[in-house]
């Protein structure tokens, strides 16, 4: 990659020297920190995004499921929980057996 761009930020004195004590420790530049970070920051925002239009078409399907009618009641739900726990229930006693 080109590294054409200038980037100028201001912050804290402070903390300008610790984070440079801390690249002159781990024997980096700090030029080459900040585009790890940068780019640690830009792919976890593109993940959360993605995560984010994920969740919102998993909620509109569920919500276009409902007004079509297709969906299980509480009380059924109940019914096949019981019956699958009786199953694994059984199945487990006879295994152990």
């Amino acid at each position: 990659m080109s590294k054409e761009a200038v980037f100028t930020m201001k912050l804290e004195s402070e903390l300008r020297a610790e984070f440079m004590a801390e690249a002159e420790a781990s024997h980096r530049p700090a030029s080459q920190i900040l585009r790890e970070l940068m780019r640690e920051f830009v792919q976890r925002q593109r993940q959360a995004r993605e995560y984010e239009e994920f969740l919102r078409g998993k909620v509109a399907s569920a919500r276009e499921q409902i007004r079509a009618g297709e969906y299980a009641s509480a009380d059924d739900v109940e019914a096949r929980s019981a019956a699958r726990s009786s199953q694994l229930l059984a199945k487990a006693g006879s295994a152990g057996a």
